[in-house]
């Protein structure tokens, strides 16, 4: 199946919006060895027909809120791109079911670690999103999924969220998103916050092109009215001190 990756113009609009480069960073002089990941009875393996794919971006600022609840293996304080960091791409159903665990997988080689370590700075979540996702891409491999993913995360523009006051709503943040990137809308993407309404991540829906479209009624996503509290500390917290 061919691909074709279609070129979004993206500048800038803005006060607050940076270009989205992928992050550089310094890799772990030992990055650890993944464990394999493939389908179990609660999480199950699913071939089924792509119909589109959602690119996911994480708030990384939530890594350092206490009890957030992250089981991603991205720490905090992990370098990211005006405060984001790609999660991963996902290939979507025809319907609300989407495939996943497509193939067995093998432990990710250390080069192909080491090159995308900087946008997605966890090993086990990089092999997690390979094993779920990426074998599931038709005629893909390890360097064309992550490639391509690092592509489409590398030329979004992302507005600067650290700076906005108070508790916005989650409209809020998708039009901030959809004016920093000229042809998007606010439909075109989910908001993710926790039960807590904690923001988490933003789901950005692709067409079979990888163009962005609206997002099917059955994404999911905060209600667009719903309130959204943003942690704003990049940094670990303090450790308590010592009676």
């Amino acid at each position: 199946m061919k691909r074709v990756i279609a070129t979004l113009s993206l500048w800038a609009t803005g006060l607050g919006v940076a270009h989205a480069a992928v992050p550089k960073c310094t890799v772990p002089a030992n990055l650890p060895r993944p464990h394999v990941e493939n389908g179990t009875a609660a999480d199950p393996e699913r071939r089924l027909p792509i119909g589109s794919y959602t690119l996911s971006v994480i708030w990384a600022a939530d890594r350092c809120r206490p009890n957030s609840g992250a089981t991603d293996g991205i720490s905090c304080g992990a370098t990211s791109t005006n405060g984001f960091l790609l999660h991963g791409l996902w290939p979507d159903g025809k319907s609300a079911l989407w495939p996943q665990f497509c193939s067995r997988s093998a432990p990710l080689n250390r080069a192909t670690l080491r090159k995308y370590y900087c946008a997605t700075p966890s090993a086990q979540h990089l092999q997690h999103e390979w094993a779920k996702h990426g074998t599931c891409m038709p005629g893909g491999n390890p360097d064309y999924y992550f490639g391509l993913s690092n592509r489409l995360f590398g030329r979004l523009r992302f507005p600067d969220l650290g700076k906005v006051p108070g508790t916005p709503r989650a409209k809020d943040i998708a039009r901030a998103f959809a004016s920093a990137n000229p042809g998007m809308k606010p439909d075109m993407m989910r908001i993710f916050v926790d039960k807590e309404g904690w923001f988490q991540e933003v789901w950005l829906c692709l067409d079979m092109r990888f163009r962005q479209k609206k997002c099917a009624a059955h994404s999911g996503g905060a209600d667009a009215d719903a309130p959204v509290k943003i942690w704003r500390t990049a940094t670990p917290p303090a450790a308590p001190r010592r009676k």
